[in-house]
């Protein structure tokens, strides 16, 4: 699965160009999925409303977790499986664990070969509890009488003279008895009433005992082994539950997120571990080996190329594409990628041109969300990075719509800005960006809104918060753009550790709150602006 998705704070144009770069690519047989990092604003959420377009997936970050890794889908067993079931199938699949589930494929243990070899050496060679049907399966046999499906009981090899058991009173209800063609003994096991009879050598027994054996309710198989074989069988014929681990397994969810996982496995000494769902249900099993060479997420880029204006976790993800309006950031990548970078006054230009250069038909609702991004992100085509190829696309997009798009644009922007019942730090970090320069941190948010009076009315509030956001983040400079739609211009309110610097950027007295004539571009103005300023007063 292919991520794409713009940065942090999302707007409308990095919203609507994951969105229509994800239906390009997927009709180009892709398989992707839009994001946003964020929730998105009132703007956007009235164009995807407006076009009928779902909201993309909310991504948190794109860390490596278990489910990223190609772990081993080894196959699993039912605790009512036997032991020698399991030993047989972890030696022709030359597997050592296996993990056991339940019907529902939940995790019930793990059961390894070292398991079964210590229950060879140490475990109960008297003691069996296992269905009928398992011992002929695993001993190749055949059933002659079955009364019971599980049987649970002491073994008891007839090694003694008839006599002898007779005496001892060796054999009672409880006894599996391994016994070859001596039929004083059979005849005696069924008066007996054992519980099942395993005849060796795969010899034929004469009707009359099965007769018995049905009128007396006692078990009788018959299998080709010899008694020797079949006795040092037998035992491993017990279901794999009575073996099995199923306490303090240590055991990764596929959510868990690599970092952590590797903390726990530092501290820990197994080789397998398995991975499991969150409701318990089994999936395979991971290794030091998959974690020392993990696959990560694959993700796609719009509307930036700079970390910190993207998603956490970005570098143990794999870029295999960029697509951009921006500056030139700081993101890096080990091998070559697919890097798009035009200087047009929005993404969503760039990912129309894509649509036209792969010749694939715009449905209705994407050509209407490429129109509004463009809109948003040039100001209804009057803002200063707005290109010809800019106001084609609206055109030509326009051609499939038919809107009226002076009065589309304002009611767009009015439902985008309007600040009734927000808070300040929603207000500002709605469109927030932060750049490094050199060794200095600059953030600059920016506000496009025809409310101004509810910002100024809260004027000293602002700068407070502005203030603290500065002295927390470290900054240089900390800038709040109030852009007025309407007057094509900016109100500004900052803090800054050079007191000249907005002086001699904007060429103005530098008060709070002073407006800016056709500054409305953080990018193309507000910037450029910034960086000539502080190269003058170095």
């Amino acid at each position: 699965m292919l991520y794409i998705f713009g940065h942090k704070n999302p707007d409308t144009d990095s919203v609507v160009s994951a969105i229509s770069l994800s239906y390009l690519k997927n009709k180009l047989k892709g398989d992707t999925i839009p994001c946003v990092l964020g929730d998105i604003n009132k703007e956007t959420e009235f164009i995807l409303n407006y076009f009928n377009v779902n909201k993309p997936r909310l991504l948190e970050n794109v860390k490596t977790q278990i489910k990223d890794l190609n772990y081993d889908k080894i196959i699993s067993i039912n605790p009512r499986n036997t032991i020698l079931y399991a030993y047989k199938l972890m030696e022709k699949n030359k597997l050592k664990v296996l993990p056991v589930v339940d019907d529902n494929n939940k995790l019930l243990g793990l059961v390894t070969m070292k398991d079964i070899a210590m229950e060879l050496i140490k475990g109960d060679v008297y003691k069996l509890k296992t269905a009928i049907s398992d011992i002929v399966n695993d001993l190749d046999g055949e059933e002659l009488v079955k009364i019971d499906d599980e049987i649970e009981g002491q073994i008891s090899v007839a090694a003694f003279y008839y006599n002898t058991l007779k005496d001892d009173g060796i054999l009672n209800k409880n006894s599996i008895v391994i016994v070859g063609d001596r039929y004083d003994i059979i005849d005696y096991a069924i008066k007996c009433n054992v519980k099942l009879i395993i005849v060796t050598g795969n010899k034929t027994l004469p009707s009359k005992y099965i007769n018995k054996g049905i009128k007396e309710k006692v078990n009788i198989i018959s299998v080709k082994n010899d008694t020797y074989t079949v006795s040092k069988l037998i035992n491993q014929c017990n279901y794999v539950s009575s073996i099995m681990k199923d306490n303090n397994i240590i055991k990764f969810n596929e959510n868990e997120y690599l970092d952590d996982v590797k903390e726990e496995l530092s501290q820990n000494r197994h080789s397998n571990y398995p991975v499991v769902t969150d409701d318990n249900k089994y999936l395979g099993i991971i290794t030091r080996r998959h974690i020392l060479k993990p696959n990560k997420k694959e993700v796609i880029l719009v509307d930036h190329n700079e970390y910190s204006q993207s998603v956490n976790g970005l570098r143990e993800a794999n870029i295999l594409e960029i697509i951009d309006h921006h500056k030139l950031g700081d993101i890096k990548t080990t091998t070559p990628i697919n890097f798009r970078n035009n200087p047009v006054g929005s993404t969503s230009t760039i990912i129309f041109n894509m649509f036209m250069e792969n010749d694939i038909k715009i449905d209705k609702n994407i050509a209407g969300i490429l129109l509004s991004g463009i809109i948003s992100d040039t100001l209804l085509l009057k803002s200063p990075t707005t290109t010809d190829i800019d106001r084609l696309a609206v055109k030509k997009l326009n051609t499939i719509l038919n809107l009226d798009i002076e009065k589309f644009a304002m009611n767009m922007f009015k439902a985008g800005t309007s600040l009734e019942g927000q808070e300040i730090d929603e207000i500002f970090f709605k469109d927030f960006k932060e750049f490094n320069i050199g060794d200095k941190k600059v953030g600059i948010s920016q506000v496009f809104t025809l409310d101004i009076e509810d910002v100024f009315n809260r004027k000293n509030e602002f700068l407070s918060f502005i203030n603290d956001i500065h002295n927390n983040g470290k900054y240089y400079l900390t800038l709040l753009l109030i852009t007025d739609i309407l007057k094509e211009g900016s109100y500004l309110l900052y803090k800054c550790d050079q007191g000249a610097l907005i002086n001699v950027a904007f060429d103005t007295k530098g008060e709070q709150g002073i407006f800016v004539d056709k500054v409305v571009s953080r990018k193309k103005q507000v910037m450029p602006k910034i960086l000539e300023a502080m190269d003058i007063i170095k």
